[in-house]
């Protein structure tokens, strides 16, 4: 209704925010918050995306699927479902053999043992073990080594192992991509073609977070303990109780805890805050430095970290954190 002084864009021309004019097809695509020009790409999982006429053109290739396990018993599933979970047993993660009867047999199984590693009766998964090819396989981590058990007569062997940079990867010919930081990070991949067909502590990779709480019985709970638990190996392991905080329990670490964790929450991994949300991450990282107070409390801090970072790998987001004070690595050594 009445005049307002200011620029106008020409007819045919759109404003871009930064006080200038364009056309409508230059205008940028947008990403996690972050804005990109016309006919630049990003990396989405598998995928590639292209950015044109304002949309994301991308390819269809169907992914892998990754379940993490790190630190103090934390998991994130197949389908995203973040949740920790401790106790002193060894635990099915991952089986392709879910019948009711649970008397099918699978290709793979990777189990992994739980070792106490602090005074509060927290636990880290250190020791892993793989079943494959109906168990003729077992395949032993543990004390940054890996040792075979051969117990059929098969010609074929169904796996190889490869070192890269810090991690063991050992990937097999069923599909099963399995990393090992060789301390308490396991990442497990595994090929489209398992979705819905597993189970464990990963969840059963079916696109949907909300049903991953699947106990052995192929029952639903909504309890975080009755589901681990159900996925114990030996029924003789006592239950898994909730534990208390570690950080009540040591209240003499918490400051130092929260400082050292802040470096997730920091300008340093400020790319990827957009990406991955780094508030569970820290709070993980927060209660694993409380926990570790009978040594190696440096390597709590750093895989709480490391594990942050993986995730920001992942969305193509590569941050250099390691600094010769913070977690350090020597790269000749593993290179």
């Amino acid at each position: 209704t009445q005049c307002i002084s200011g620029c106008v864009c020409p007819a045919g021309l759109i404003f871009d925010g930064n006080g200038g004019c364009i056309p409508e097809e230059e205008c940028p695509c947008i990403h996690n918050e972050a804005m990109y020009q016309p006919g630049e790409k990003i990396n989405v999982d598998c995928n590639i995306c292209v950015c044109k006429n304002r949309k994301w053109e991308c390819t269809e290739d169907q992914c892998l699927g990754t379940c993490t396990v790190y630190g103090d018993g934390h998991y994130n599933t197949f389908d995203d479902k973040r949740f920790s979970f401790n106790g002193n047993c060894e635990y099915t993660l991952v089986q392709d053999h879910c019948g009711k009867s649970g008397t099918a047999n699978g290709t793979f199984r990777v189990i992994t043992e739980n070792i106490p590693c602090g005074n509060t009766g927290t636990t880290c998964s250190k020791s892993i073990k793989v079943f494959l090819e109906v168990r003729s396989y077992e395949l032993i981590l543990g004390g940054e080594h890996i040792s075979v058990v051969k117990r059929g007569q098969t010609e074929e062997v169904p796996y190889t192992v490869r070192y890269m940079g810090m991690y063991l990867v050992v990937e097999t010919t069923s599909g099963l991509i399995l990393m090992w930081d060789k301390k308490t990070s396991i990442f497990i991949k595994l090929s489209p073609g398992f979705k819905g067909q597993i189970c464990g502590l990963c969840g059963n990779y079916d696109g949907n977070g909300i049903n991953d709480y699947t106990t052995r019985s192929q029952s639903v709970v909504e309890n975080v303990l009755e589901f681990g638990n159900s996925w114990k190996v030996s029924s003789t392991c006592p239950d898994a109780s909730s534990v208390k905080d570690p950080c009540s329990t040591n209240p003499y670490r918490k400051s130092w805890s929260e400082k050292q964790c802040s470096i997730i929450n920091s300008n340093i991994f400020a790319a990827c805050h957009s990406q991955v949300e780094p508030a569970k991450y820290y709070q993980a990282c927060v209660t694993d430095a409380c926990a570790c107070d009978t040594g190696g409390d440096c390597d709590c801090f750093c895989t709480a970290v490391a594990a942050y970072a993986q995730a920001c790998s992942e969305v193509g987001v590569c941050v250099a954190w390691r600094t010769p004070s913070i977690c350090p690595l020597f790269c000749d050594y593993y290179n």
